[in-house]
């Protein structure tokens, strides 16, 4: 057996299809199969139930996943320690990043990193935030760049920047032709929100509810953009991070306010493992991120 078989049975478990898992690590159907197989005539014993048409683990199959699992994180550090011993900012480094920030920050960082780093290797991971805390956990990502909530307590969390939100209004609301809005003037309001699953919807109502505000239960937007479309539709207001926001105060049918009293925000940090031997680089990578921001959020 060897480090590629513990990868196809990892994938076989998390994706539950032989065509899938073996599309995920870039083999053919048959190969993926037939390593599987290999890897039960190994260990005699019966990983997978194969009677079904659905892709089952025996209870044996499942203590060697979780096992394999431990296996490959490791390799993944031998892999980091391997790595410090050249120079430090070189090589390949996966950064995951949720659908809330990645579209409105990389614009700024990437070209930064780029330059500040010539021979760091970015690949980008865009997921949800519980995604990226279980792709962090198993070594599919490197580090990760998303608002600090209560799943990302395990991990070491660098403050990167301070995002205000901006209270999105339709181009011929009430308030269109203010200059802010104080938070209480939300109080008996309903307010539009991302659906379940993205952490800018806890953050945003949370401060909507401290202020009197409700959540409007017929809609859930899927994305940001969405949202901002169903402002423009007139369908009602919301809380938008500030990156996501033009200078412009009125675009595109919406109007956007600075919100005080107080002034709605979320922190943004970078997050990896602890006891990563690549504890310098991440660093690193966070002050080029910090210094950057600081220039592009206004107080």
């Amino acid at each position: 057996m060897n480090i590629r078989d513990f990868e196809y049975l990892v994938a076989l478990a998390e994706h539950k299809h032989f065509r899938k898992a073996a599309e995920s690590c870039f083999v053919s159907q048959p190969t993926l199969s037939g390593q599987i197989k290999k890897l039960e005539d190994e260990v005699g014993l019966a990983l997978l139930e194969r009677t079904s048409r659905k892709v089952l683990f025996t209870e044996a199959g499942l203590q060697l996943v979780e096992q394999a699992k431990k296996i490959l994180l490791e390799v993944k550090r031998f892999s980091e320690l391997a790595n410090q011993q050249g120079k430090e900012m070189t090589g390949p480094l996966h950064l995951g990043f949720i659908p809330t920030v990645g579209p409105y920050v990389l614009p700024w960082i990437v070209p930064t990193l780029k330059a500040q780093f010539p021979d760091l290797n970015l690949y980008l991971h865009e997921a949800q935030t519980h995604q990226l805390v279980k792709m962090l956990e198993e070594g599919k990502i490197d580090c990760m760049i998303l608002a600090s909530v209560e799943e990302t307590n395990m991990f070491i969390e660098v403050p990167v920047y301070d995002e205000p939100m901006v209270l999105a209004v339709p181009k011929d609301h009430k308030w269109a032709k203010e200059v802010s809005i104080d938070m209480s003037r939300l109080s008996g309001e309903s307010v539009l929100m991302l659906g379940d699953g993205h952490c800018l919807r806890d953050q945003a109502l949370g401060f909507c509810f401290a202020a009197g505000a409700k959540d409007d239960d017929h809609f859930k937007a899927t994305s940001l953009e969405t949202l901002r479309n169903m402002v423009a539709a007139g369908g009602g207001i919301t809380l938008m991070p500030y990156l996501s926001v033009p200078k412009e105060k009125e675009r595109d049918g919406v109007c956007y306010l600075p919100a005080q009293d107080p002034v709605p925000h979320r922190q943004i940090v970078l997050a990896y493992r602890p006891g990563s031997p690549l504890r310098a680089r991440y660093e690193s990578l966070a002050k080029e991120i910090e210094n950057k921001m600081s220039n592009v959020i206004r107080s």
